[in-house]
This record gives C-alpha cells, structure tokens and sequence, in this order.
C-alpha cells in the first residue's frame, strides 16, 4: 500500500474514533431539544486501533521510510500526520526526526528554535503586508524565488510612544500576547537604532528572563499577570548611528546572548531546544527598555563570550554607482535593507568568505524578501535579526 494512501485511511479512522467518543447526545427535554456534551477521547477505542497495534519493528520500518522519503514541505506534513496518530507513533517519529542541524529539515514547530544546518542553508521568503502591518515568514518548497511556501511564522509590528514592537507567533491568524502562539518579540529603541530579540520560552538550561512588574497595580489591588510565557533576551541587533546623514550601506551588528562564541569553534555545540517549556514569570511584561546590563550592545564585558555577528562591508561598483554585494541570485532589487551576516571576531568581520554568511536577507520585490540562514542561528533569530532593517531608524536616515 503506498504511504499517501495508508495515512490517507490512518486519518480517516483515528477521526472516525474521535467522533464516536467526543459527542454524546442527551434527550428528554421539551420539544425533543438534544443537547451535545463534549467528553474525552475515548482511550479504549483509541487503544484497539489497528494502527495503534503494529509490531514495533514494522512500525519503525514504515516510519523510518516515511521520514527518509520526504526531504521538504509540503511532503513533511506525512511526517506530523503519522506523529498525530496515536502515543505509540509519536514516540518512534520524535526519535527519527532529527533536529535542523543535522537533517537540513524544519518539521515540528520546535524546528523554529533550534539551530540552522552547518553544511547549507535553509531558503526561506518574507511576505510583507504594508496595511495590516504584518509579516509572514514562509519556506520555500521550491527552489524559485518565491513560491507559495510552507507558512512558519508570523509577526505584527505595534507602535508605542516611545518604542517599536514586533510580536511573533506561529499562528498568522492571531499575532497577540495573550494567546500560547506567541512565541517571541522584537523592541527596539526610541531612534530605531537598537533591538532587543525576547524568546517566549528558555532559550537553554539556566536562562534568566529580564527582570520586569509582574503585576498590574489598579487603584489598591494588584492584578496578576496570566500569560503563559517569559522574557528571555537572546539576542541584541545595533545600528550605526547616521545623525550627518552620510551616504551609504547601513552598519549592523548583533550579540547573540544565548550563542556561546564556542559554539562556532571546531566541534562546539550550539544550545538547542527540544520542547516549548512554560514559564511561571511575567510574559513580556513592560520591562524598562535598555536599562538592564544585559541590554548593552558594546564590545567588551559579557559579549565577548557570545557569538557576535557584523554585517559584510559591500563594494563600490564603478560602472553601476552603487554598493554591492554578492548574493548568488537570491536578491535581485537595490535596498538599504539588503544585508549578509557573518561572525565576527576581534570587532570586525573574521572573513569575507561567502560561504561563511550566516544569515542573508534582500528584496526581491515591492513586498517580497529572501531570508536565508543557517547554524548557528534559529529561524526564529533569524526572522527576528530581519524585523529590525523594516523598522524606521531616525537615527541611521
């Protein structure tokens, strides 16, 4: 039987079972009137699925196929669909699948947060939506340009009178604070010229969120906070200051707090996180912005142990009287917003090597833009580094 077919009929039965256990009627009130209670899943049931009893050497030959056999979306979602069938499969699929940095493969949501592939790079877009303020992060499923893509995240900027923020969210429909999808969020300073990248959940084991109000204070009573998530800075984006207005490319560098310099070294290991983990702190709570140590963006103290990256210096092109750089077909319109990130070392580039670019990112069209990165970054980083050149910089032009 071919796989497509046998998840096919998986679906169909697990959906079978799960309407016989959800919905049970109960009758006898006036006029015939039923009413409809929603219960739990029937485990039994769930239990006696055919599926659910395959030899487990059967079962991690069939897996392992369907794992092996689909290298990119939209072909990844058989992987979820067999994850989403009973424990049994989602135990063997979670020890298959393997993590970004090894497979080159985003397949659960947990991808977003673990670290690109160290041998290529993932080949994402950026669809921006000027009037709804909103920009959605797709990976391509071809190798165009743009295609209609697998969606991955989504962000929606909001003004505030002193600053600019930028939430991000696994779900495009409803990009807010209150709800479990938000996962992330950008801020940056009054100028534009400074971002902080806050993740949602701990970015590795003894991270420390920023230190804000947990609590409301309305008249004498304080009301708790009920969001579900914390504020954990990983990582902090400058800006050259411009205030001459001197022409030329923008001047970028970004301190990657949770990204140990050693990471980048033979046969360092970049922090990766297996599971969205809750947090009993305030989530992004109203923290005062660039006030705590942790939010400066110098050069000595606590960033030199962490991964620092510079954007590469462009050339003068003669015959086109423009700035130039490399970027091998993937962007093809001239803006200011057009970067390559590589690390760092000392202050200054470590190399001009274009296989060494981390993260790239350029225009493509009125409200299209490439996005391409690799390890050590997220995509999650990398979507946020991204947010910050669509800000407006007062200070930079």
């Amino acid at each position: 039987m071919p796989f497509r077919s046998m998840i096919q009929e998986m679906k169909g039965e697990i959906g079978a079972i799960s309407r016989r256990g959800l919905l049970r009627s109960r009758s006898g009130r006036p006029g015939g009137v039923r009413r409809v209670a929603a219960v739990e899943p029937d485990e039994a049931a769930m239990r006696e699925s055919c599926w659910g009893q395959v030899p487990p050497e059967l079962l991690r030959d069939v897996l392992a196929r369907v794992v092996d056999d689909e290298a990119r979306w939209p072909g990844r979602q058989a992987v979820v669909a067999c994850a989403g069938v009973c424990r049994a499969w989602r135990r063997v699929v979670k020890e298959m699948v393997r993590t970004p940095e090894v497979c080159g493969k985003l397949t659960f949501p947990i991808s977003l947060k673990q670290p690109g592939p160290r041998d290529a790079t993932l080949k994402c877009f950026i669809k921006r939506n000027r009037d709804a303020q909103s920009y959605f992060l797709y990976i391509g499923v071809t190798d165009a340009l743009a295609d209609d893509g697998k969606l991955l995240l989504a962000a929606r900027k909001y003004r505030r009178s002193a600053w600019t923020e930028y939430l991000i969210s696994i779900d495009a429909n409803d990009v807010s604070k209150g709800n479990g999808t938000c996962i992330g969020k950008l801020r940056s300073n009054f100028l534009g010229t400074k971002f902080t990248v806050y993740d949602a959940h701990p970015p590795c084991a003894g991270a420390v969120p920023s230190k804000g109000p947990s609590a409301h204070i309305i008249g004498s009573a304080q009301v708790p906070r009920r969001l579900p998530a914390g504020n954990y800075p990983v990582s902090h984006i400058s800006y050259d200051v411009n205030v001459l207005g001197s022409r030329g490319p923008r001047k970028m560098n970004c301190v990657m707090d949770s990204i140990p310099v050693s990471t980048i070294k033979e046969g360092g290991a970049a922090p990766t996180q297996t599971e969205f983990l809750s947090s009993n702190s305030s989530s992004f709570a109203s923290v005062p912005f660039f006030r705590q140590r942790s939010g400066r963006l110098d050069s000595s103290g606590e960033s030199e142990n962490k991964v620092m990256l510079k954007n590469k210096s462009p050339r003068w092109h003669e015959q086109l009287q423009c700035w130039c750089l490399n970027f091998h077909g993937r962007v093809t319109v001239a803006s200011v917003k057009n970067f390559q990130l590589v690390a760092s070392e000392g202050g200054a580039p470590s190399n001009q090597d274009d296989d060494d670019v981390i993260l790239q990112f350029g225009k493509v069209g009125k409200d299209l833009f490439t996005m391409d990165y690799r390890y050590p970054i997220s995509a999650f980083q990398a979507f946020a580094i991204c947010l910050s050149s669509f800000d407006t910089k007062i200070g930079c032009e």
